[in-house]
């Protein structure tokens, strides 16, 4: 699954996320969603979420 529709993504998933910072590199973060940030149903660069840590960051890959 791809964390780009809201529907996929709920809090307590393990997800890969870019932070703001590796956008241009691509580097992924592995870690937990704690809140979901981004209100609409779909969003092309992924659904803006917060993990467990505080990171904040875009699901690019759902691993659960």
């Amino acid at each position: 699954m791809d964390g780009k529709n809201r529907e996929n993504v709920k809090p307590g998933l393990k997800v890969a996320v870019i932070l703001k910072k590796d956008q241009r590199s691509g580097v992924k973060t592995e870690g937990v969603v704690k809140d979901l940030l981004t209100n609409s149903k779909f969003h092309p660069h992924g659904i803006k979420v917060r993990l467990e840590d505080g990171q904040v960051g875009r699901v690019c890959e759902i691993l659960e």
